[in-house]
């Protein structure tokens, strides 16, 4: 699965899914963290990779944690960035951050009813056990936000959506409402700042680490189309059929393919060069909404 590089000064370390970490050879507090363009879905990578897609994510993460770093008008939200550029080898797909103690909560965030959070509804009225009103439909704007956290697993496992009160277990009590507050927070001054662009930010994950003096830092890829569903907005305002509604800049293409080709089962079928390419020119689109 690794298509990790060897990059002098750097020691490989890690690969997970999408991303390869690197700690410094001579022993340095920073991590390096390389966005591959390999492609996840369902818990599985997917074979070709989308070429460009870790430069393309990692551009969007940068300038996500500069508007929150303050430029939005907003407070400032601690991230994980260090102040040292990435290597030559791997400059425009590459952070350099701080070590952190990453905690074990994938911070979910839903502003609109759509995928399992969908399905769930239309058999018990909730999502992730959270009871929502009566006669919504796919696609909907909810009320309000709602924090819907999951239990990071390790590679190769499920994760698994989780109750706040089992968040409090696994990182205490403040720790967890701290989460829970500044997710919410976050998701909703970037849901402004898409709207503004003529996006919809439906729902997104955010990771979160602690550095040695107890901080709070986002951290990992954020607010990315790999980590988010993106919509345009003036689709959703006229569409009158869910797929005409939720015209996506993410990888809900790759998510749909995959759906109607396989079972879930064994190894993933190879991704078309048509959905491929689709997906790399949603990415490229999405960046150019938010940025320009």
């Amino acid at each position: 699965m690794s298509d990790a590089l060897t990059i002098p000064g750097w020691n490989h370390v890690y690969s997970g899914k999408v991303r390869d970490l690197y700690r410094p050879a001579d022993g340095g507090e920073t991590m390096l963290v390389v966005a591959s363009d390999r492609v996840s879905a369902f818990d599985h990578v997917l074979e070709p990779g989308i070429p460009g897609k870790g430069a393309l994510l990692t551009s969007l993460s940068l300038w996500w944690f500069h508007q929150l770093s303050g430029a939005d008008g907003g407070p400032a939200v601690a991230n994980h960035l260090a102040e040292t550029p990435a290597p030559a080898e791997v400059s425009g797909r590459a952070m350099v951050v701080r070590t952190l103690e990453m905690l074990p909560i994938e911070a979910v965030v839903r502003g609109y009813l759509t995928g399992s959070g969908w399905a769930e509804y239309q058999e018990s009225g909730t999502v992730c056990g959270i009871s929502l009103p009566a006669g919504l439909a796919n696609g909907d704007r909810l009320p309000e936000p709602i924090y819907t956290p999951a239990w990071k697993a390790p590679l190769g496992e499920h994760d698994e959506n989780i109750a706040f009160d089992r968040t409090v277990e696994l990182v205490g009590e403040g720790r967890a409402a701290q989460l829970r507050d500044a997710s919410l927070a976050i998701y909703r001054r970037a849901a402004a700042t898409a709207e503004a662009r003529g996006l919809i930010l439906a729902d997104t994950k955010f990771e979160f680490g602690v550095d040695p003096d107890g901080v709070l830092r986002l951290a990992d890829e954020v607010l990315t189309s790999d980590s988010s569903r993106y919509w345009d907005l003036a689709a959703w305002q006229s569409g009158t059929t869910p797929a005409e509604r939720m015209a996506s800049f993410d990888k809900q293409i790759v998510r749909d393919w995959l759906a109607a080709n396989w079972d879930k089962t064994g190894t993933p079928p190879e991704l078309p060069a048509e959905i491929i390419e689709r997906t790399a020119a949603r990415y490229r689109e999405l960046l150019e909404k938010l940025t320009r």
